[in-house]
């Protein structure tokens, strides 16, 4: 049975196509034009919807208010909002209010079934144990957001060959996880997985763990060891931060990545391998060229597929998924009592919160909070080293409705992420009208017949009435257009008596 899924949007055209987007998705979809209507219906005894995209920007009753009161009502029912605003306040605002989750118009039908996907996913509690970095693939990554959309696509078509990889992007993005993905969705998918941290081993002992030795080849080598590319032989081998490996290292990479076969350390014959390599590093490796740290012949070989997996502060939509991904896994693994929520005002700070530390710091930040807790809820106050971290942060002011700094008011530019960001890759609404030239523009006339000025009053009417009309009637464009609020716009709407669904014809 389809899911049922009620959208609440005062735009018809942002309400066609969101329900088209749904209904390819696969759900049963419900509409309605405002946040009253909206209300009532999600508060009925025997409601029948799954989850709700609701729009927050509307007259009478905006989306804010409607998850204030579905909240205090005490619904369960998953609620996308969506904005066209990017700040951060508009978000934190939302998830102080209950937002499940939120999108930033124009949405992507790939963005919006993703939502409604986890809203749905989410709402059912779940006991099975979080699935094996090994053998998840890809549709156990955690994500959101356009950006890692795209990281996961490329992945796909990474893991459909034997191309080399490198994942190019900062510590604890969860580049490793990308690494298990290509190795799970390949022909390789039953073979060894062998990692290998570069940065982390002994500059002395890199040749012997990399290709191996021979019992004694050098001063306490007592026995044969067969190295890290013996052991991914048939398989995969990740090199984790391969811009930390000696130049001299690099030379015998260089020939294994070329011609398939290694010099064991104390052997006179190469032997050969079959692996397939993935490298990862948090540097410019092209800087590292320039500089003279890594060879530009081992880069070019290296570097043949490249995916950027960008810093968890650059794709703010995972966070509300991920959160929620940690606090399931590790209540799970805790046992016992089971933290089963999230209350609002931690949602808005997590997802205000750069993370420097990317996807690794954020787990643990969950652990450690799922620890402390002792309820059911993850509150604001069990995250006290995140506040601290963020300039014009209060939590105090975040209960109250808002955030300080200084005393006084939120710094925007300490909190804010910008909506361009999921702008790149989403759908843009076309805006249809039809004028074959200039000479068919039509004009708003400030002078009279009699050569008299107009009334202001009367011009504006006239160029609100042309604006609708010219935009089809979507009226986040047409506010854009005159630069004006939309609360504003349906203000003038009402003082002029225009229908906005036929600018010619007196409204009701």
């Amino acid at each position: 049975m389809s899911k049922r899924i009620l959208i609440v949007d005062d735009d018809p055209v942002q309400r066609r196509l969101l329900k088209a987007a749904a209904e390819k998705a696969g759900y049963e979809i419900e509409l309605l034009s405002d946040g009253r209507s909206a209300f009532a219906r999600m508060t009925e005894p025997e409601h029948n919807l799954d989850a709700v995209v609701l729009d927050l920007m509307m007259p009478e009753m905006n989306g804010l208010e409607v998850l204030e009161r579905l909240s205090a009502a005490g619904s369960s029912i998953p609620v996308v909002v969506q904005t066209g605003q990017g700040g951060i306040e508009t978000v934190v605002k939302a998830m102080r209010a209950g937002a499940f989750d939120f999108v930033v118009k124009p949405v992507s039908p790939e963005r919006l079934s993703q939502a409604l996907g986890n809203a749905l996913k989410a709402s059912r509690i779940h006991s099975a144990p979080a699935p094996s970095l090994r053998h998840a693939g890809f549709d156990g990554i955690v994500a959101a957001s356009p950006a890692m959309e795209r990281v996961i696509s490329l992945g796909q078509r990474a893991a459909a060959s034997f191309i080399p990889v490198v994942l190019e992007g900062e510590s604890g993005v969860g580049k490793e996880m990308i690494a298990h993905a290509i190795q799970a969705e390949s022909a390789r998918r039953n073979k060894p997985f062998v990692t290998v941290n570069c940065g982390a081993i002994p500059e002395n002992l890199v040749e012997s763990i990399l290709f191996g030795h021979e019992k004694g080849a050098f001063t306490g080598a007592t026995e044969r060891h067969g190295g890290k590319f013996a052991e991914a032989d048939g398989g995969t081998l990740f090199l984790d931060e391969v811009g930390e490996l000696p130049l001299e290292i690099q030379v015998k990479l260089l020939r294994a990545v070329q011609l398939g076969e290694i010099e064991t350390v104390g052997s006179r014959l190469p032997k050969k391998v079959d692996i397939r390599l993935i490298s990862a590093t948090n540097k410019d490796l092209i800087e590292e060229v320039k500089a003279g740290r890594f060879r530009e012949d081992l880069y070019y070989r290296l570097n043949v597929f490249p995916i950027h997996v960008p810093a968890l502060r650059k794709r703010k939509e995972d966070i509300p998924q991920l959160v929620r991904h940690f606090t399931e896994r590790y209540s799970d693994a805790i046992g016992g009592r089971r933290v089963r929520s999230i209350a609002p005002d931690a949602m808005a700070l997590l997802t205000a919160h750069d993370w420097p530390g990317n996807i690794r710091e954020l787990e643990n930040a969950i652990h450690r909070a799922i620890v402390l807790c002792d309820g059911e809820t993850l509150t604001s106050d069990l995250f006290p080293q995140i506040a601290a971290q963020m300039p014009g942060y209060s939590l105090e002011a975040l209960e109250q409705g808002g955030a300080v700094a200084t005393g006084s008011t939120l710094r925007p530019d300490a909190l804010e992420f910008a909506a361009p960001q999921y702008a790149t890759e989403t759908t843009t609404i076309p805006v249809e009208h039809e004028l074959a030239d200039d000479t068919d523009m039509p004009a708003v006339k400030a002078v009279t017949p009699e050569g008299e000025v107009r009334r202001l009053a009367e011009v504006e009417e006239e160029l609100i009435r042309f604006a609708l009309s010219f935009y089809r009637g979507q009226m986040s464009e047409v506010a854009r257009r005159l630069g004006i609020g939309r609360s504003t716009l349906y203000r003038k709407l009402k003082d002029y008596a225009i229908n906005p669904d036929d600018p010619d014809r007196e409204a009701a």
